[in-house]
């Protein structure tokens, strides 16, 4: 059934995504009202109009492709392209998407207990902004109710049709489970999990991407449970569930792109207790059976996590998929309460997007952008000015001749980077108060988010628990501590070149200056376990916490460090000249928090203590290690048990997070060159997997150019 759903999800839908002309035709009935109660109808009408499909090997409903139709003639697809191309930018910046849904306390209510709470608030709430708010939640819940109603009923048809028997006895259950969800929450695994989905179906028709999971494991499985011991559902059947849902995550490739969709297993409980459980070791199991690039699985280990949920993780990861991404609690959540967040809030944090540290239901939604850090150094070499980006002017920091010393440089570097990241934050100001909650209000996305109904008030407006937060990107890790290295021995220490050298063969882009390239190049690197450049990433860590510390968001929330670039390394290279570290312009600069490519070449216990030097407590966003091992380091039992190892000892020395890598660089070459021969060949990225034919040639050779790890070289 599972092989039949996938050649079903593999057909592409007929028509054009006509998501806009929905909105469009609700929000035109009702022009008259309020922005936020005209745009409420639009997203009713949404959820109502478009023609709810079942698949005939469908186990749970929920279904994009409805969206795409042929009904509509072109001028009424321009006036609606026209008309809502400002509904809300969907970007990073603006807290659109990439979030947690509390579905722990969505499906205790259920759709029923929702409903009362809306209306008990309507009752306590006089204020016209605060009613206007709720009954745009109302009409916006109303409209998700009928499109239950519409999927139970498109079920039962497609029941009625079909001949094979098996389908026939799954579409009816489909069909009764959605009739019961309207008058009851949830009682079985598979009601709870077809709730679930349905919700995140209706996110999908807003056209909200990363929209995450969160901890499925935890608020699925006490339902697992009690219908384990009952008799009425299997491992096996739960696994089949899970894989059905993650293979029509996917469906989002019809809209042109990979929908990042983060899930959460392991980790430590709101009480503290290790929350590994079986229903975490089934989704493994699933994500292994969709054998598709998402969902975005993400692993939380912690001192008690055993060694058999690590070793079964590793074997997932071990099939070339990438995942899941091992995260440390005993970093991420100190870093979080430093936040002010509470405990058991914080214990029971998850991810959204690619690595992004989140409490789920409790925040509003995810915000982060580009800080291009090795950018910087230009300025302080060319009095304020940069060679390849135009766009940015720094400030001038004096004559090079003026730094005596290596704290003169790095105080130079300060004031860049302090007035670089005002120009940063000035920027995400305004964007953030052209989409302001009173005229981009998420009446539906808030019912997900503790106390928006309660509060009545938007997410973005007062009604989370906890302010937006906003997290830069700061990229460069590697580049910028090697480059500081360079300097240090090559210009301070050996005092073999000036400053003033330096500026002219990063000019020249090194032409001319090959011997000294050369030296830049042998200079210490990060990634090696050299305290020499160590500090340098140190220091790189502590500068941006004394960068963004100083600001908030809008609603006072805080800034959290990201030592993250998924593959911005690639384009933010392209804007930046030579640099100190012997890299030559406009070639991509490092990857979040792993050394250079080709740069570690003392092995992979190197590697983490390197990377497990710098107090990563101060990001709070999260980070990246991308490493890769060759396939024999992962499926020979004996192999994996060393990878392991040095996993728990990268942990124990507080290192963040950690990605690897399981396919053969003798594979990725081929797969350039013969595409055709690997149209299934998913790869891990940077946070998130994909199939590496899909990529853009110049990710595709990032990939490759990463050291691989054999197992004779320190591991």
């Amino acid at each position: 059934m599972i092989e039949d759903l996938r050649k079903e999800l593999s057909i592409f839908p007929n028509g054009e995504k006509s998501e806009k002309i929905y909105l469009y035709l609700g929000h035109r009935s009702h022009y008259k009202e309020r922005p936020i109660l005209a745009k409420a109808y639009g997203t009713a009408n949404l959820f109502r109009q478009p023609r709810a499909h079942i698949y005939e090997n469908d186990l749970i409903a929920g279904s994009v492709r409805g969206l795409f139709s042929s009904e509509f003639d072109e001028r009424i697809r321009q006036k609606a392209e026209s008309d809502f191309s400002s509904y809300g930018e969907n970007t990073f910046f603006t807290n659109s998407d990439h979030f947690a849904p509390n579905y722990r306390v969505f499906l205790k209510d259920g759709v029923p207990g929702t409903k009362e709470k809306i209306e008990d608030s309507m009752k306590k709430h006089n204020g016209e902004k605060e009613r206007r708010f709720l009954l745009a939640v109302k009409i916006t819940f109303d409209g998700f109710i009928d499109m239950i109603k519409a999927y139970s009923l498109a079920a039962e048809e497609k029941a009625e049709k079909t001949e094979n028997e098996k389908n026939k006895k799954n579409l009816r259950l489909i069909s009764e489970d959605l009739k019961f969800l309207i008058d009851n929450p949830p009682k079985t695994f598979r009601q709870a999990l077809q709730l679930m989905f349905m919700t995140h179906t209706a996110f999908s028709y807003e056209g909200k991407s990363a929209m995450a999971f969160g901890r499925i494991d935890q608020y699925l499985y006490s339902y697992f449970k009690k219908d384990v011991e009952s008799g009425i559902l299997t491992e096996q059947e739960t696994a089949e569930l899970l894989t059905s849902v993650f293979l029509k995550i996917y469906e989002n490739r019809y809209f042109g792109f990979d929908d990042t969709v983060n899930i959460c297993i392991g980790g430590i409980t709101p009480e503290g207790e290790d929350g590994t459980n079986a229903l975490s070791y089934i989704v493994l199991k699933a994500v292994k059976n969709a054998n598709i690039p998402g969902p975005n699985l993400s692993a939380r280990i912690h001192s008690k996590t055993s060694d058999r949920f690590l070793d079964e993780c590793l074997k997932v990861i071990a099939t070339g998929l990438g995942y899941p991404a091992l995260m440390n609690d005993e970093v991420n959540i100190p870093a979080l309460l430093r936040h002010g967040y509470e405990k058991t809030d914080v214990n029971d944090y998850c991810f959204v997007g690619c690595i992004e540290n989140f409490i789920a239901g409790k925040q509003p939604p995810w915000s982060d952008g580009r800080f291009n850090v090795p950018l910087y150094l230009e300025p302080i070499f060319f009095n304020g000015k940069t060679l390849i980006n135009p766009e940015y002017i720094g400030i001038d920091t004096g004559e090079l001749d003026g730094l005596k010393t290596m704290n003169d440089f790095l105080e130079a570097y300060h004031k860049q980077l302090e007035y670089a990241m005002s120009v940063y934050f000035a920027y995400f100001n305004n964007a953030n108060d052209r989409y302001n909650p009173e005229n981009y209000s998420q009446p539906f996305l808030s019912i997900f988010c503790e106390d928006c109904i309660g509060r009545a008030k938007d997410i973005r407006d007062g009604g989370a628990k906890y302010p937006s937060v906003h997290a830069p990107a700061c990229m460069g890790i590697a580049t910028v501590a090697d480059s500081l290295a360079a300097i240090d021995k090559l210009v301070y220490t050996d005092k073999k070149y000036s400053l003033s050298q330096i500026a002219e063969a990063i000019k020249a882009n090194f032409q001319g200056y090959e011997k000294m390239r050369k030296e830049l190049l042998a200079a210490p690197k990060y990634g090696n376990d050299d305290d020499f450049v160590d500090r340098y990433a140190v220091w790189y860590v502590e500068e941006m916490e004394r960068l963004v510390s100083p600001y908030k968001t809008r609603d006072g929330g805080p800034l959290y460090v990201g030592i993250a670039s998924n593959v911005q390394n690639i384009p933010a290279g392209e804007e930046i000249a030579a640099t100190p570290d012997g890299r030559k312009a406009k070639e991509p600069i490092s990857d979040a928090a792993s050394p250079m490519h080709g740069m570690d070449k003392e092995g992979a216990t190197a590697v983490i203590n390197s990377v497990s030097k710098p107090d990563y407590t101060l990001a709070a966003c999260g980070t990246v290690l991308n490493q890769k091992f060759s396939p024999q380091m992962l499926n020979n039992e004996e192999n994996r048990n060393k990878v392991k190892d040095l996993i728990k000892v990268y942990f124990k020395k507080k290192g963040q997070e950690i990605q690897i890598n399981s396919v053969s660089r003798d594979i990725l070459k081929d797969a350039m060159v013969h595409p055709e021969k690997y149209q299934n060949l998913v790869v891990r990225v940077s946070g998130f997997s994909a199939y590496y034919v899909n990529l853009d040639k110049s990710v595709q050779l990032d990939i490759l150019k990463r050291t691989e790890h054999k197992g004779n070289d320190g591991v």
